[in-house]
């Protein structure tokens, strides 16, 4: 009774979560982990193989380089997406002091998030057209420049640029809600004291926002090691290998080539990855540090 009575309420409140968490996000790890060591095809009949997956895996010829882009990709495009966020909420919060006019801004930023991914992708396939049709080569022509074909010579430009551009718009939210949570008494207090702009960006509305930034940059590096639909769209990984990533690698091991068990082992691989960047994030920003109690009584 009175152990209900105590975690009675919690459960009622937290149980759907909880439940949701473990179908959705467990439960596929653990799959994923026994697949990872069998060998299930497109039969769907499987026997345990012990690590022929993984010792497959270290003689890819292709993994190498699919790391490499995984690499490029993930780091270009966190930069962008925590960065450029920053930079969106700074101008949209401290400069633009016009609610309005900064709410339209935002608004707009955030219509790419809120509109499907085949949608977002079929403005850039529309953008970057090799054809005299496309924007950009219309836009080319009119300054008597030839046409490009991005999406065949710089296939990775073009996935970082696709994704920063979408991210950004998470960080911005997140941010903006942030700076507006300061209290304006610093602002002003530092004005008086005549402090600059940078300063006044540097030492009060960086500090503040420590808290999010590392909440955006984690959140963000393991979305961008995990996802794949984006790129899987816009490039489906080529041309070639030239856009593939570690979980679009994955994906096309799985249900492209019905390597189920291989696909498997690499979606395994990433999980481990993704714990232990996680792990490095953590101490890189001093969580430790960060959730101890105040000394100030």
């Amino acid at each position: 009774m009175l152990f209900f009575r105590k975690w009675g309420f919690p459960a009622v409140m937290l149980g759907p979560f909880i439940l949701l968490i473990a179908i959705f996000f467990f439960l596929p790890v653990i799959l994923i982990t026994i697949l990872a060591f069998t060998n299930m095809d497109s039969a769907m009949q499987w026997t345990f193989n012990g690590l022929a997956n993984f010792q497959r895996l270290f003689h890819d010829p292709n993994i190498l380089e699919i790391l490499t882009h995984t690499l490029v990709y993930v780091v270009f495009t966190l930069v962008i997406n925590v960065i450029f966020g920053l930079i969106l909420s700074i101008i949209t919060t401290y400069f633009i002091q016009k609610e309005s006019v900064s709410l339209f801004i935002r608004t707009i930023w955030m219509l790419p998030r809120m509109s499907p991914p085949v949608v977002y992708i079929l403005l850039w396939l529309w953008f970057l057209d090799s054809s005299q049709y496309g924007v950009l080569n219309s836009i080319r022509s009119l300054l008597h420049m030839g046409p490009q074909a991005l999406l065949t010579t710089h296939p990775m430009l073009v996935v970082i640029l696709a994704n920063g551009v979408i991210g950004a718009s998470y960080g911005m939210i997140i941010f903006s809600s942030a700076i507006k949570s300061i209290p304006q008494d610093l602002y002003q207090a530092a004005k008086v004291d005549g402090s600059s702009t940078w300063s006044i960006i540097y030492e009060i509305i960086i500090p503040s926002l420590r808290w999010p930034i590392m909440f955006v940059t984690m959140w963000q590096l393991l979305s961008l090691l995990t996802s794949y639909e984006y790129i899987l769209l816009l490039t489906k990984g080529g041309p070639l290998h030239e856009s593939e990533v570690l979980s679009l690698y994955s994906f096309h091991s799985a249900f492209q080539n019905f390597e189920f068990g291989y696909g498997s082992a690499v979606a395994l691989v990433l999980v481990v990855i993704a714990l232990i960047l996680s792990f490095v994030m953590w101490k890189v920003f001093g969580m430790n540090k960060m959730i101890k109690n105040s000394r100030i009584d």
